[in-house]
């Protein structure tokens, strides 16, 4: 063959190959979504009439006539009625199997996500719960509340065992503070697990008493997760399988196509996959185990890619406890702390400097993400020194370290994240549950205007990310771009004016910022050609609206993949599931004490 037909060849193969590339660039689309406004939460094209996905891939963005050219009887139009499509939600932090037990548990929440409003509600709630799943008390035999919150109890106060011993002395009552970081337990439960007069305070942990000495049934941190222990060990081998599918479902009803399980143990995590499996699992999750008790596992595991839906992202660490409830760490005393507390009291560290130093230094000599829980200004500045120390020795690793809450940060600390590289993943809707506690209890009304301090971010053009810390709070989007946006409390009062933040800069607090806090950028967050087809469909667009009534703005569905995981039923309320849908078996208790133990507990 002669050097021109070769030649020639070539030519013509390159040509048959440039109209092939041209023909598969044009594939047709699975599916279109168009027909209501389409905000891509992508600054170089800001908006789009239409979005083209194939094979659960943004193939297009843009004009409709332009999307109807990838078009044949095989496609399927999805028609936003008017409605808006926003990128699929990133969760920033929450704990997604934890989650579950909210969903699953008595609701002991205040307005507007429950109906506690003081201890006598919360009596006959329990008694309620405990009538309508009767067959399941009898089986576990313990009866569980979630949520409650003493700072919007009429009493101002916990409960106390007297309290839930009028609802039963026979059976086990536990119940969980709304931070997750306190609990309350009856005489039966004191008895089961051992406390009484004589019984030292754990390490990292208080039982608070009466005056007699005796517990008073309250308890914090330690104290109170060594008490969970005895009491769910009858709940059955399905229950962590039943509260990871619960949890999923119930992020995804909140626009959610990406969780978090932060502080998370190796057997859940496991667990996790065991019921992605079993396609029980609809989001993507993100899970970060304890550093302090699961390096080897996160060390084998650690991963940017998923497998089918989980991936382990990093480890997690907690410095301090909950800042409504006392137990954050603060760099001065509390402003005028509820109940019996010393004067100064500032709070206290659930672990020392050398724990969170050696943490810190393993993540950085590894190149693994760690995210660290500090609520107080106390908490924060432990691990500020800890990056600046790791980073002095080993350099940065590109590790993207992250600090969950920062409820009271400095505006000194503020430049430390900056200059260091620590991205700030704060709590915006502390504004509206805690914001009047802040103001008249934990740090005072000056200091209160700078909780979860977005203004002083955008100021130095910081990302961050806003987040929910399920089961603390519903994963409720709305809730947090409302609160991102307004920083209206439940009084009404507006905390800090300076750090309220426009509606997309909220939107991308929810989207491209925390997909780039779990190295996801270039997949998630954003609408754009290449991207996974994660969406959110809204009942109105949030760009459109008054900000005062962003909250209002339902969820109509979650679309991830290309599939649609979630549609809104008129009939079931907020954080509503079908609990028909999960049984717990006989040995569940084990597992779940497995992991409580291995750091499956929340904070806020």
């Amino acid at each position: 063959m002669d050097c021109t037909r070769t030649s020639l060849l070539a030519v013509a193969a390159s040509i048959v190959g440039f109209f092939n590339s041209t023909a598969i660039a044009q594939e047709i689309a699975d599916t279109i979504y168009t027909g209501g406004p389409i905000l891509t939460i992508n600054d170089a094209q800001p908006t789009a009439e239409a979005v083209a996905v194939k094979d659960g891939i943004i193939m297009a963005v843009g004009d409709l006539d332009n999307m109807l050219t990838l078009q044949n009887d095989a496609t399927q139009v999805y028609d936003l009625d008017g409605r808006a499509m926003v990128p699929g939600f990133v969760d920033s932090h929450g704990h997604v199997v934890f989650g579950g037990l909210q969903a699953l548990s008595a609701n002991l929440l205040a307005p507007p996500d429950g109906k506690i409003t003081d201890i006598a509600s919360l009596q006959d709630n329990l008694k309620a719960w405990a009538e309508e799943n009767s067959a399941a008390v009898e089986q576990t035999g313990v009866i569980i509340g979630f949520g409650y919150d003493n700072a919007q109890l009429a009493e101002l106060r916990h409960p106390t065992r007297e309290d839930l011993d009028a609802v039963s002395t026979d059976v086990p009552i536990i119940i969980v503070h709304q931070s997750g970081h306190l609990g309350v337990a009856n005489s039966k439960v004191l008895e089961i697990v051992g406390y009484d007069a004589s019984t030292e305070d754990p390490p990292g942990g208080v039982i608070q008493r009466g005056p007699d000495g005796n517990p008073n049934g309250v308890l914090e941190e330690y104290a109170f997760f060594a008490a969970l222990g005895p009491v769910l060990n009858e709940l059955g081998a399905e229950g962590i399988a039943a509260f990871s599918a619960a949890g999923s479902e119930l992020w995804a009803s909140f626009g959610y196509t990406t969780a978090q399980d932060g502080r998370s143990s190796a057997g859940a995590v496991e667990t996790l996959k065991a019921v992605d499996t079993e396609g029980r699992i609809a989001v993507d999750v993100v899970a970060y185990p304890d550093v302090l008790e699961a390096q080897d596992y996160i060390r084998e595991h650690v991963s940017k890619d998923y497998d089918s839906h989980i991936r382990v992202g990093g480890c997690k660490l907690t410095i301090d406890g909950s800042p409504q409830g006392f137990t954050a760490l603060r760099d001065r005393p509390y402003y005028d702390p509820v109940g019996d507390y010393p004067p100064g009291y500032a709070g206290y560290s659930a672990v020392t400097m050398e724990q969170v130093h050696n943490a810190v230094n393993w993540c950085f000599e590894n190149g693994i993400q760690i995210l660290v829980h500090a609520n107080g200004e106390g908490a924060s500045d432990m691990f500020i020194a800890a990056i600046e120390t790791a980073q002095q020795k080993y350099g940065d690793p590109g590790n993207r370290p992250v600090l969950i809450h920062g409820q009271f940060l400095r505006e000194d600390q503020v430049d430390d994240l900056k200059r260091l590289g620590i991205f700030p993943s704060l709590f915006p809707m502390h504004t509206f549950y805690w914001g009047d506690w802040h103001r008249d209890h934990t740090v005072g009304p000056v200091n209160a205007d700078n909780i979860s301090p977005t203004g002083w971010l955008m100021k130095r053009d910081m990302m961050f990310g806003s987040h929910h810390d399920a089961p603390v709070a519903f994963p409720d989007s709305m809730r947090i771009l409302d609160a991102t946006v307004t920083r209206r409390t439940r009084s009404g009062d507006i905390l800090g004016p300076e750090h309220r933040v426009d509606v997309i800069t909220g939107l991308k607090a929810l989207t491209i910022w925390p997909a780039w806090q779990h190295f996801e950028e270039d997949r998630k967050g954003s609408i754009e050609v290449g991207k996974i087809a994660d969406f959110v469909v809204l009942s109105e667009d949030p760009t459109a609206i008054d900000p005062e009534t962003l909250d209002t703005i339902k969820i109509i569905a979650t679309i991830k993949d290309d599939e649609v995981i979630y549609e809104r039923d008129e009939n079931v309320q907020k954080g509503e599931l079908n609990r028909s849908n999960f049984a717990f078996s006989p040995t569940f208790g084990d597992q779940f004490l497995h992991a409580m133990h291995d750091g499956l507990t929340v904070e806020n």
